[in-house]
């Protein structure tokens, strides 16, 4: 009696799954016979078809990458110390960091700026050099082989409390500039520049964007 029972109701089950089965089918199921069954929504219209020129933003470039290492120094009985380098000095895309030796003796200060357009290159690297009366006194620019534009100044700061030797570069779209600092009457070796600017150089052509 049971297995009846339990076999109508698997039959009833069966019927009512199949009947649902077609119904979901069959869309106009339910609707009269003169009335057709109603249309999908169109699709809406775009206003307009034309195509944006506009380029994609460049992805922000992180100028701390593209720092020189502290162990990419190299000078006889020195060893630098990398600070922690800042990002965006002064609110401009770029980096900047501050390596100073075992004696606190001697200091390299290298400043990366991010240019709008390689372009402007050469007006930004003008003004560079144009500005380091500003915080020192020395020789008349002279070229560097360092880089696009490379220029050396060779001097004291205004107290003449130290010497000071600065490099200036482009490379693509980044303006480098490279203090050397150390001892009054001390400055620092032409080739030592030379190295530490080429180093910077390569990290610049390497780890920039295209």
């Amino acid at each position: 009696m049971i297995r009846s029972r339990t076999a109508r109701a698997s039959g009833a089950l069966t019927l009512a799954a199949l009947s649902l089965v077609a119904a979901g089918c069959d869309h106009n199921q339910g609707l009269p016979a003169d009335k057709p069954a109603a249309s999908a929504a169109p699709l809406p219209i775009p206003l307009t078809t034309k195509t944006s020129t506009t380029p994609p933003a460049k992805p922000a470039v992180d100028y701390t990458r593209l720092l020189i290492q502290d162990r990419d120094i190299s000078e006889p009985n020195e060893t630098y110390t990398a600070q922690s380098p800042i990002i965006n000095p002064d609110g401009r895309p770029g980096a900047e960091v501050l390596l100073v030796n075992q004696n606190q003796t001697k200091a390299i200060n290298v400043l990366l700026v991010g240019l709008p357009n390689p372009a402007d290159g050469p007006s930004a690297l003008g003004e560079a050099v144009a500005n380091l009366a500003k915080t020192m006194t020395g020789t008349a620019p002279q070229p560097s082989p360092v880089g696009t534009g490379g220029t050396v100044v060779t001097g004291t700061s205004l107290d003449g409390k130290k010497s000071v030797t600065v490099l200036l570069f482009t490379e693509g779209g980044t303006l480098a500039r490279i203090e050397f600092d150390g001892v009054a009457g001390q400055p620092v070796a032409p080739v030592f520049v030379t190295d530490v600017g080429q180093k910077q150089a390569i990290a610049l052509r390497v780890g920039q964007p295209a």
